[in-house]
């Protein structure tokens, strides 16, 4: 309303008559829905309080509602480890950058991206990050590269570049430590948008990054909606890490304190008064790795039959599922040792709707599993086991 605006008052007295006849309403139409509620033995609180979670508000009482004693549903975890859990047996990794992009960032621009990516990890974590020149060795390999690079063109694991937009980058998983950006992308310092002048998207070169280094340390695509690793997480705009990641972290390489003193400052009281730099530095002492309850993973029925497949070492083997019942609109699932695969993983294994394609490896090794649904219903399912002939 602007300053001179003004709303007409009502006689004196009428609109304490007409609030009070109100009130007097709304009780009456409330008293059955209260009394039932009694009878029932369900706390009475506001609606909106039942949409807040655990956060729900006192009784009209002045009780906090009592919640009662019952199974408690499984929380599903939505991050996701590589098969293999493949991760670093040491936390000190260097890096090196083979090669700088061309469009708009500089190279001394490009290393403060990059390090900016490497902090939101080791702010969080037991990881630190170094950089080394490019002809000393380093655990992490980062460059920026054209739509044919390296072996893309002869690996069915590892993906040739698509040009501007699409994928904007790929990372490979522990030990590998490759990190490969798209050269024909428009790399910028700050948010992903669209140039109205150039007429081109610029890329946000600290939120793809950090991405690729969580691949990098060893996690997979989160099913989080808010979490950097989700697979669109470059078009959500979500840039900080979230709990996902960290309890993903966890799980890979433990729960770790960071000082010497975690166990002291708990005592003290800092785990509640400081709860954001213990849980970046002290996560054991105070418990925040167990806050989440890990859950067990799905498993999916055995099939009847497991087909064992001898395959010399480094031969590329192909599984094929359920060619002859696609046309009944069933959706095929992969599993690897019981575990879900949901993306392909460069240099390791490439992920088709009906085919599988590995390198037989250590690494991949295993049991491999295809399941055909429709809606709930299992349609057909078969099974390979892999072993390496070396």
């Amino acid at each position: 309303m602007g300053r001179g605006a003004r709303v007409p008052s009502e006689a004196p007295g009428a609109g304490v008559e007409r609030r009070w006849l109100g009130a007097a309403l709304v009780a009456l139409c409330l008293l059955p829905v209260l009394v039932l509620l009694a009878r029932l033995g369900a706390p009475a609180v506001p609606a909106w309080s039942a949409a807040q979670g655990d956060a729900a508000a006192p009784g009209l009482s002045g009780v906090p509602p009592t919640r009662v004693p019952g199974p408690l549903a499984p929380r599903r975890r939505r991050y996701t480890l590589t098969p293999a859990r493949l991760r670093w047996d040491h936390f000190n990794l260097t890096y090196r950058i083979l090669s700088f992009p061309r469009n708009l960032l500089s190279p001394r621009e490009t290393r403060r991206a990059l390090a900016a990516a490497f902090r939101m990890w080791s702010d969080v974590s037991p990881f630190s990050f170094r950089e080394v020149a490019p002809e000393q060795p380093s655990d992490l390999r980062i460059g920026f590269y054209p739509i044919n690079h390296t072996d893309c063109l002869v690996s069915a694991l590892h993906h040739c570049f698509d040009g501007p937009t699409g994928e904007l980058a790929h990372a490979f998983f522990p030990p590998h430590g490759g990190i490969h950006f798209d050269d024909s992308e428009y790399w910028v310092l700050g948010p992903t948008r669209y140039s109205w002048k150039k007429g081109v998207w610029l890329t946000d070169l600290v939120h793809v990054a950090a991405h690729e280094i969580g691949h990098a340390l060893g996690l997979m695509h989160s099913q989080h909606g808010r979490a950097l690793m989700h697979l669109n997480a470059t078009l959500r705009g979500w840039k900080a890490l979230s709990q996902d990641e960290l309890w993903g972290l966890h799980r890979l390489y433990g729960c770790l304190d960071r000082l010497f003193v975690c166990a002291s400052w708990a005592r003290r009281g800092f785990c509640d008064a400081r709860r954001r730099l213990m849980k970046r530095l002290c996560p054991s002492s105070c418990d925040f790795c167990y806050e989440f309850p890990f859950p067990t993973v799905a498993t999916t029925p055995p099939p009847p039959r497991t087909k064992t497949r001898l395959v010399p070492e480094g031969r590329n083997v192909t599984f094929r599922c359920g060619h002859k019942i696609l046309h009944k609109k069933g959706k095929v699932y992969w599993y690897k040792d019981q575990e879900p695969l949901e993306f392909s993983y460069p240099g390791y294994l490439a992920l088709g709707e009906a085919h599988l394609s590995i390198i037989a490896n250590a690494v991949n090794e295993g049991t491999y599993t295809c399941v055909v649904r429709r809606q709930q219903r299992v349609l057909t399912t078969y099974s390979w086991r892999v072993r390496v002939r070396g």
